[in-house]
């Protein structure tokens, strides 16, 4: 892994950008959208919640704005296609540069984020209303602000710290060394964690909790490999006590499908979640042409790979024989973990009375490999796709963070601090396989260090898969060189027997394990300096 940078000054990109526009020192002065003085905004309660909730229009979505679903594309999980929505080929294919969109995008909303949540530190002491309600409203804005640097750390590295808004004349900011950025992150989300609530009411569902501030607390030491700390910071959210793996009512069978649909939505498993993403667009990202949708990312053949037998075997542990059929047919007679099906749509199955045939070249057969708008594998992403949201009225809450996913980092933490015989470990792995109907942990073939840090990574994929943490686990793993460098595959052509050839990759760790610092940055401010490599 590799944490090493030169540590200079950077410009904020959205500062940059609004310089660029007519009006720019009443942009940097107020943020709201008629430029009213701030003696007439900051008065009532009432501004003081629409201000914060300003500060949490920047918590991402799925598959729009930050798109974290897309950063499935950016590991061996999938692949992405349509520039519009963003150049992740560009990036696998080793030819992106500091003018790349994707992490400019990311960079310039970030920083915007961060300057909302300081101006609200800033200005709500002119509010009139009740002081504890204040009091919350502040940990609230700071927690945000905490993960708006977090996220931004994962991907740059260093960056400077931001707790006051930035006028043009203040604008050249120096860039803080990377262990000062997450021990600037850790300080201020404990802090918060220990003074919001742990729940909310119906109306404040949304709000960070500080379960949620303890789980990116958690997500950033795993990160850095700082395992102690992740251990304890993910015990502290399974103590609070509040959060359990959802299970549906009526059929518990369905349980790991239906939490990411309707049926599921309101549920005590998601930690920290984006609310009501209206004008999301999972059909149009997701969906197969045949039933009114678009393909914009389609999952590959590791991922699919990736899922055991339902008697717990991985395919690679048969025979040769089973081996072929299970690629050339992975739900070969329903035998396998039913979180493949739920997460992706196969060649030859039938989705909303639609058979899916992608290896049918007939102009009349919309879904054909390789049409526009087709899937690019001859897979699709089921997750988080509903066929309510056909419409354009989605409304489905999407899940930064959920308690399976505090589980495995717990019992990770334990493997990778050699207690891997804690009772712990197979515990909280039976708790998520139990919910998607596997068999418990096999203790006599699991039975080391080796092999249970083989059974937790393959268990996050299973049941992470598309929600953008593997772009970050090949990372701390050290395993980028390996999964994303040389061929890539899709599902098997009958008709040949062979895999699809989707794309060529090509990947250097020591530079791609960071994304380049935006060229706008550079071109801004002269004392900024890119990231090694680039």
């Amino acid at each position: 892994m590799r944490h090493n940078m030169k540590y200079t000054t950077v410009i904020i990109s959205f500062v940059a950008g609004a310089i660029m526009l007519s009006g720019c020192s009443k942009y940097l002065e107020h943020d709201h959208p008629t430029s009213i003085s701030d003696e007439e905004w900051w008065n009532t309660s009432a501004d003081a919640t629409n201000a914060l909730n300003s500060v949490y229009v920047g918590i991402p979505d799925g598959s729009s704005g930050r798109q974290l679903m897309f950063l499935s594309a950016l590991s061996d999980e999938a692949v992405a296609r349509q520039s519009t929505r963003g150049d992740y080929e560009s990036y696998v294919k080793g030819i992106h540069n500091p003018t790349w969109d994707v992490g400019a995008g990311i960079w310039e909303d970030d920083f915007k984020d961060i300057r909302r949540a300081c101006r609200f530190l800033e200005n709500v002491d002119r509010c009139f209303m009740d002081e504890t309600l204040k009091a919350r409203y502040k940990y609230e804005a700071k927690a945000l602000r905490a993960y708006y640097h977090l996220e931004l750390l994962m991907f740059f590295g260093g960056i400077p710290i931001i707790t006051t808004s930035v006028t043009p004349a203040g604008s050249y900011l120096e860039r803080n060394k990377e262990a000062d950025v997450y021990n600037f992150i850790v300080t201020e989300l404990t802090d918060c964690a220990n003074n919001l609530p742990v729940t909310y009411n119906n109306a404040d569902l949304k709000r960070i909790t500080a379960g949620a501030c303890w789980s990116l607390i958690c997500r950033l030491f795993l990160f850095y490999k700082n395992y102690e700390t992740a251990k304890e910071a993910a015990k502290k959210v399974i103590d609070l006590g509040v959060y359990e793996l959802y299970k549906t009512a009526s059929n518990p069978k369905n349980s790991y499908a239906d939490l990411f649909l309707y049926t599921g939505e309101r549920n005590t498993e998601r930690i920290f979640f984006r609310e009501n993403t209206s004008g999301g667009n999972q059909w149009n990202t997701f969906a197969p042409l045949g039933v009114g949708g678009k393909t914009v990312l389609s999952p590959t053949a590791a991922v699919v790979n990736n899922y055991e037998t339902k008697q717990g075997k991985t395919i690679w542990e048969l025979g040769a024989d089973s081996i072929a059929i299970y690629q050339q047919e992975p739900n070969y007679k329903t035998n396998r973990d039913p979180r493949l099906t739920a997460s992706v749509l196969l060649p030859g199955q039938t989705y909303s009375s639609y058979v899916l045939k992608p290896f049918d070249a007939s102009q009349t057969n919309l879904d054909r490999l390789g049409a526009q708008n087709a899937t690019a594998t001859g897979f699709w992403v089921n997750k988080y796709l509903d066929p309510r949201d056909r419409t354009g009225t989605r409304t489905l809450d999407y899940m930064i963070i959920r308690y399976a996913e505090i589980l495995l980092n717990y019992v990770e933490a334990l493997i990778e601090l050699d207690q891997w015989s804690d009772a712990d470990v197979v515990k909280y792995l039976n708790e998520v396989r139990a919910r998607a109907t596997m068999p418990p942990v096999d203790v006599t073939v699991y039975n080391s260090q080796e092999k249970l840090r083989e059974l937790v990574r393959r268990e996050r994929q299973s049941e992470l898969a598309f929600e953008g943490g593997r772009f970050f686990d090949i990372r701390r793993w050290g395993i980028l060189d390996a999964v994303m460098n040389g061929q890539v595959y899709g599902a098997i052509d009958p008709a040949t027997g062979q895999p699809v050839k989707v794309e060529v990759r090509n990947c250097n760790a020591a530079r791609d394990f960071r994304w380049p610092v935006p060229q706008r940055e550079i071109l801004a401010n002269p004392r900024m300096e890119q990231n090694d490599l680039y």
